[in-house]
């Protein structure tokens, strides 16, 4: 069967279990257990996630890093500077280039937030998530890695499907992230036969973000 890699922050961890029970004796679905964080974060462990997979064989790797990048904690800047941030993205295609140089390649936008409901020692802003976005499709599309605009389906879902100011751990929302995900890897793998949505939800609270 044909191995899939998921690597993301605490978005990745909403959707990730629905991906894998759905594929199902389809193919393997591997994610770590930890929220990956930030892009350096991304960078330090990106070899180490490789080894979740047995033989470190991955036929396709859907990653995303951005939303902690642009947190803004206690009304300060931003966790990494956009410049800073590009920097961080444009190495990590180049190791995966070096590590998954077989793989097929999707990156996943970060996701919209509800910016009014946060507190001001916590807070993100869409327009900034949108720059942050821009940066990094620019730079992955040079590497020739397919786009999965998750931003985009975020912002079309309604206020009943995110569960807190960041996150969509709802049945609407899992749903939704889930779908659009599975469309892209088993058109990248290469799957047929796909079974209809098996949900899966994560309830436990975020960690970190």
């Amino acid at each position: 069967m044909k191995n899939i890699l998921l690597i993301g922050d605490s978005i990745r961890i909403g959707y990730d279990k629905a991906v894998k029970k759905t594929l199902d004796g389809i193919a393997n679905v591997y994610f770590p257990e930890e929220n990956t964080r930030f892009a350096s974060y991304v960078l330090r462990y990106l070899h180490e996630y490789k080894n979740l997979v047995p033989g470190g064989h991955v036929d396709v790797l859907h990653w995303n890093a951005g939303l902690w990048d642009c947190l803004r904690l206690f009304s300060e800047d931003v966790h990494t500077p956009i410049d800073i941030y590009k920097y961080y993205i444009d190495r990590i295609c180049a190791r995966i280039g070096k590590l998954f140089p077989d793989t097929k390649v999707i990156f996943a936008t970060s996701t919209a937030v509800q910016s009014e409901k946060m507190s001001a020692d916590f807070k993100r802003y869409n327009e900034e998530i949108e720059a942050y976005n821009a940066a990094a499709v620019e730079i992955v599309t040079k590497y020739g890695f397919t786009v999965n605009d998750l931003y985009t389906i975020s912002a079309s879902l309604p206020d009943a499907a995110h569960s807190d100011p960041v996150h969509y751990y709802t049945p609407i929302g899992t749903e939704a992230f889930t779908n659009q995900v599975l469309s892209y890897i088993t058109s990248a793998a290469e799957l047929t036969d796909i079974p209809s949505y098996r949900e899966a939800l994560h309830t436990d609270k975020p960690i970190g973000i």
